[in-house]
Formats: C-alpha cells, sequence, structure tokens
C-alpha cells in the first residue's frame, strides 16, 4: 500500500521535472536511463543520436567487441568505426542508418585483421527523446567459412569444367542439385530440366533398379559403388552408360552424393567387335593351324631325305608352338574379362591341380618333383594352379635334355609374412628378350617370343603377389613366387 502511496504523490508532480530527473546526465547530454537500458542489454549494443551518428552510449560488450573502453567510444561517430563509408551490400552507412524501421546490414570494421559486423539498427523514445539503438554481432566466422565454401565450389566448378567426363551432385532423395555441361550434354536437357530431377528419372525401367540399389548403398553403407544403366536422352536415345558414385560425408553422416557418368557406347562396341574378331581369327588360327600340322606330318612320313624330314619336322614344331600360343591368348582373354579378386588358396592343392593338369606326354618324359608343405595358405587368384603349370609345362617343352628334371618347392617366410614358391629346372635357361616381360625393357625388334610369361606374370600380379626370374643351381631357370599367406593379406 506504501507503493500505491508513492505512485498518488507522484501524480501531484510536475512532469517536466520528473523527465528532468529521469534524463539527468553526468556532465554531458547523455541521459542515464539511456545507458542503464543499454548496459542492460546482454549483447553488444550501441546508443546513437539519430542525426549526427554520434555514439553517445555502448555496454562492456560493445566495448570488448570493438577492443576500445567505453569512454572512447562515446567521443566516436558510428561510421568512424569501419573501414569504409558503405555497407557490404554497397549501401551508404548514412542511408542504412536513416532508414525506417529495423535495418539490417553488414559492414566490415577496422581492426586487425578486419572483422565483419552485422548491425540491426532501430528508433526508439528513450528519456523523451528519441535515439538509434544498434545491436552489433560479429559475423566473421560464420563469413570466413562462407567464402571458403564458395572457394571450393569454385574449385570444384572448376575441375568439373575442365575433366572430359559428366560430373553432378545428388542430394539425399536421389535429385540432382549441381552437374557439369558434360552431364547436360549427355542427357540433352537445358540446366532448368535438370534442377530437382531424380537421378533414377534419366535411366530407363530395365537399370533404373540398379541406380536405385547404387544410391541405397552410397546413403546406407558410406559405399563408392559402380554400376552400368541405359541413359535415355531427351530425344529418347539410349546410351550405355557408366555410373560411378560416392557419398559426401559432413561428420558421421552422409548429405548428398556425387557421381561421375561414361557414355561407354564406343567401348562397348569396340569390346564387342574385338570379340567378334577375336573369336573368328582363333578359330580360324586353330584350324588352318591343324591343316598344316596334319600334311606336313604326313610329308614327314612320305619323305626319304632325312635334311628335308627334320625342316619339315620344324614346322610340326612351329605349329604346336602356335597352337599352344593361341590356347593360352583365349586363357588370357578369360582372365582379363574375369578380373578376378584374390581369396585363401591351399598351396598344396595348387600345386597337385596342376600336375594334374599338365599333359600326359610331359609328365611322362620329365623327373617332376614336388616338395610344397600341408597347410600353407596363400592370397591368390584362382588361376594360381594355371600359372602353376604354366611354368612347369614351359620348363620341359623348352629343355634340351634327354630327360627333363623340374622341382616345384615352397616354404613360408614368416619373417616378411609372405609365402615363397619356387619352380626350377636343369634347361638352357630363358632368353633375355622373355626376361625382359618382367622388367618393361622390351622393344619393338626384342620382344617376348609368346605369352606363357605375360599370363603367369597377370595372374600373380592380380592375386598381389611378385613374380622374378633367376637362374637355378643347375645353370637353368629358377622362378620365384612370392604370394602373402592369407591371415597377412
Amino acid at each position: 500500500m506504501g507503493h500505491d502511496r508513492d505512485v498518488d504523490r507522484s501524480s501531484d508532480r510536475d512532469p517536466s521535472a520528473e523527465e528532468g530527473r529521469l534524463g539527468a546526465s553526468d556532465g554531458d547530454a547523455t541521459p542515464r536511463v539511456l545507458r542503464s537500458f543499454v548496459d542492460a542489454v546482454p549483447t553488444p549494443t550501441l546508443a546513437c543520436d539519430p542525426e549526427t551518428h554520434e555514439i553517445r552510449a555502448a555496454n562492456a560488450t560493445a566495448a570488448d567487441l570493438f577492443d576500445r573502453d567505453r569512454g572512447t567510444l562515446t567521443l566516436m561517430g558510428l561510421e568512424d568505426l569501419g573501414e569504409s563509408e558503405t555497407t557490404v551490400a554497397g549501401d551508404s552507412i548514412g542511408d542504412a542508418l536513416d532508414a525506417d524501421g529495423v535495418t539490417r546490414f553488414e559492414w566490415s570494421v577496422a581492426s586487425a585483421p578486419t572483422r565483419r559486423l552485422e548491425l540491426a539498427v532501430r528508433a526508439a523514445t528513450i528519456a523523451g527523446r528519441e535515439w538509434l539503438i544498434v545491436g552489433v554481432t560479429d559475423v566473421t566466422d560464420r563469413v570466413t567459412a562462407d567464402e571458403r565454401l564458395r572457394s571450393q565450389l569454385r574449385l570444384v566448378d572448376a575441375v568439373a569444367a575442365t575433366i572430359p567426363a559428366a560430373m553432378f551432385e545428388c542430394t539425399t532423395r536421389g535429385t540432382l542439385s549441381r552437374w557439369n555441361e558434360r552431364f547436360a550434354a549427355d542427357a540433352g536437357y537445358g540446366g532448368e530440366q535438370l534442377s530437382g530431377a531424380a537421378l533414377t528419372s534419366l535411366f530407363d525401367d530395365e537399370s533404373r533398379a540398379a541406380v536405385t540399389d547404387s544410391l541405397q548403398s552410397v546413403y546406407g553403407d558410406e559405399a563408392s559403388v559402380q554400376c552400368e544403366a541405359t541413359l535415355v536422352t531427351r530425344s529418347g536415345e539410349c546410351v550405355p552408360y557408366r555410373l560411378s558414385l560416392g557419398p559426401i560425408v559432413d561428420g558421421d553422416r552422409v548429405v548428398g552424393a556425387v557421381g561421375v557418368g561414361e557414355d561407354v557406347t564406343e567401348a562397348s562396341l569396340r569390346e564387342e567387335r574385338l570379340a567378334v574378331l577375336t573369336r573368328v581369327l582363333r578359330h580360324n588360327f586353330r584350324n588352318d593351324l591343324n591343316v598344316v600340322r596334319g600334311f606336313t606330318e604326313r610329308a614327314v612320313a612320305a619323305v626319304d631325305d632325312p635334311t628335308l624330314a627334320t625342316e619339315l619336322e620344324r614346322v610340326v614344331d612351329t605349329a604346336d608352338r602356335l597352337l599352344r600360343v593361341g590356347e593360352t591368348s583365349r586363357r588370357v582373354e578369360r582372365l582379363l574379362a574375369d578380373q578376378p579378386a584374390p581369396g585363401p588358396i591351399d598351396l598344396a592343392a595348387a600345386v597337385d591341380e596342376a600336375m594334374a593338369a599338365l599333359p600326359s606326354e610331359l609328365r611322362g618324359r620329365a623327373d617332376i618333383e614336388t616338395e610344397v608343405p600341408a597347410g600353407i595358405t596363400v592370397s591368390a587368384v584362382g588361376y594360381l594352379a594355371e600359372a602353376i603349370a604354366e611354368l612347369v609345362d614351359n620348363a620341359i617343352r623348352h629343355n634340351d635334355a634327354a630327360r627333363p628334371s623340374v622341382t616345384v618347392t615352397a616354404a613360408e617366410l614368416p619373417s616378411e609374412s609372405w609365402t615363397s614358391l619356387v619352380v626350377a629346372d636343369d634347361g638352357p635357361g630363358i632368353p633375355p628378350a622373355e626376361r625382359a616381360v618382367l622388367t618393361g625393357e622390351e622393344t619393338p625388334l626384342e620382344h617376348a617370343s609368346g605369352l606363357g610369361l605375360w599370363y603367369v606374370n597377370w595372374i600373380v600380379s592380380a592375386g598381389g603377389g611378385t613374380f622374378d626370374i633367376g637362374e637355378s643351381k643347375t645353370g637353368g631357370t629358377r622362378i620365384e613366387i612370392e604370394l602373402r599367406t592369407a591371415d597377412e593379406a
């Protein structure tokens, strides 16, 4: 009730005297109530004269932000704080401050280093007169992050415009958000037509599921995937297309997908034509060589001249060698088409399989000794037995001895977590041109005469192993294959 009496008494006071009391100052024209109001605001705040834009009050957080004491700030005009007389948008600071209502603008402030501030300005009546109340927010970090992002986007755009491949970006909903000109050209659509379009809508019904599954793998498993699909252009043309998709990760979540597209029409046609060419050539090659071999054997049996018979036998041997090259080329083609992945293989079983695959005629005219401990498992592709058989086959066929000797041994190398498999013989050794298969020193005039070593090398390399040619203790050839043990692969 005492409060009510005070109110009642105040009604008898002179309003002008009350205004003078509230507006009492500390020796200048700034009312104390204005300073109290500004001090009560928790964020950086200034009060300015609406006519001159002079700063008349500043709170402690504003003083900290501008790194000046409040007394210094109140001796300055608001425009004195900035390094430019215009806002970031290019408007005059004076016009921005004099605008009606609440005005927001960004401004660069001169300090070390230069900072970007956002000012929110509004007029307010305090202690009987109008003031400009200026709220200040430091947005330097946000602006720096935005500029860094824009710089990264400019780099991505430059890369996307430079590389000869179609590139695009999808949202988490699978809709297109960005792409380069190559992708738009492949699809045959303009930018306004691609914007927001579902990636899957660009492909035919039969391959759309493959694209959907690939996107789900990207978003759900954060996996990078490839798929083959048929792109349907705006004109209705069906284009064989290869997609490579990967996740865009922000922290611990996928926020989109990036993709590279490739029109594989020419590659598909080339592979198809090469396959036909290879099949026809191999068929004719084999048939014609068999005819040559058959007639030559008949000629050998019919002639009485020993010299001529020897020459004809060389024709038979050459035909046999070419037939083996043709067979090896078929196996190489199969290997390259399969693109096998390495897996655990029992080495002793692989050697046994290789020995069983040798022609019985070869096994019968050579001494073959194997010494492969049981229980050794290596990381290799499923063609390992064929590689071992090829090495033993070569060791026998190219040996001038009356009864060739070949040894196949294996040993674990615990210190290196590798296993060594050695095929050694007592033959004449491999010519330098053949060894150049592994060193890359071949020239057009000096090249390997067969595919056997290439085939073995590709099988070993596909399994992550190494392949080396040396000299055996008997002066023949020593070929060592090193493969990782399965536990260490």
